[in-house]
């Protein structure tokens, strides 16, 4: 009914136990289509229709027959409504090839009550759970079924509303585009700081071979400093002993023109003070 969410291609049967019935068998016909295509998914979908037969055919034509556009399909002996299209516009339907046969499936056009809604939310509930999303931060899952809680909901209201829900189609793409867009920065940004953080290192390894090599010169300029004090002292020695010896000469020199000169003088005067003859 549609009071009770139902699991595609199991009619009147609970989401939960449909999945524990898949768990235990595999579904026959259409159903197993079915369960391939639309597992795990919050938005509803009506059943699979069988669009083509490719089974036989040769490789190319298949992916011919594939890759065209899907003909229109009529529901009950009625053509799609507008409010169809617009459905089919916004969340465009399911294609996938079993055994041989092209099958395709639709979103469902079907309007959703308040007990919808609230089995929407248990579902969203459980799956957070089963799945182990995280309650914080960045989470891949909770993005995905999150995501899909609002495509449900988008298509919830344009069943009701066309135009409130391409309104909500046009929140939902600026949100993404947003998203989108802060994520590239954040990459730019990550892929500027490697860069940053691989020319740090590069011109920390530069500055530490400047350093290792200016600590060579200095302990060499050191070594020649200590060499040539070295060398100052021992001509500064050289030279005091040289004064020394110098000076020692020169007084010995000076001592011996006294007594010289004291020799002299008193010869001279001998000479002067003898007699007359």
């Amino acid at each position: 009914g549609d009071g009770e969410p139902v699991e595609v291609g199991h009619p009147g049967r609970p989401r939960q136990g449909a999945r524990r019935g898949f768990a235990g068998r595999r579904a026959r016909g259409r159903a197993g289509a079915s369960a391939m295509a639309a597992t795990a998914s919050l938005v509803r979908y009506n059943n699979p229709v069988l669009v083509s037969t490719t089974k036989g055919k040769k490789g190319g034509e298949a992916k011919k027959t594939a890759g065209k556009k899907l003909p229109p399909v009529e529901i009950g002996g009625k053509e799609l409504t507008q409010t169809e299209d617009i459905l089919n516009s916004i969340l465009p339907p399911k294609e996938w090839t079993k055994n041989g046969q092209l099958w395709v499936q639709y979103v469902s056009s079907t309007p959703a009550t308040r007990l919808d809604v609230v089995n929407l939310q248990e579902q969203l509930d459980q799956k957070l759970q089963q799945r182990q999303a995280r309650e914080t931060g960045i989470c891949p899952i909770r993005e995905e079924l999150y995501a899909q809680c609002f495509d449900e909901l988008i298509r919830q209201v344009t069943i009701n509303c066309a135009e409130r829900g391409l309104l909500l189609l046009r929140v939902r793409d600026e949100i993404r585009m947003t998203i989108a867009a802060y994520q590239t920065l954040y990459e730019s940004s990550i892929a500027f700081g490697m860069r940053k953080a691989l020319m740090a290192e590069q011109r920390k390894s530069e500055l530490e071979a400047r350093i290792k090599h200016l600590r060579g010169e200095k302990m060499q300029l050191e070594e020649q400093v200590t060499e040539l004090e070295t060398k100052c002292t021992e001509i500064e020695q050289t030279a005091k002993e040289r004064k020394e010896e110098e000076e020692a000469k020169h007084k010995e020199e000076v001592e011996f023109l006294k007594e010289t000169n004291e020799q002299l003088k008193k010869n001279l005067e001998s000479l002067l003070s003898a007699p007359k003859k």
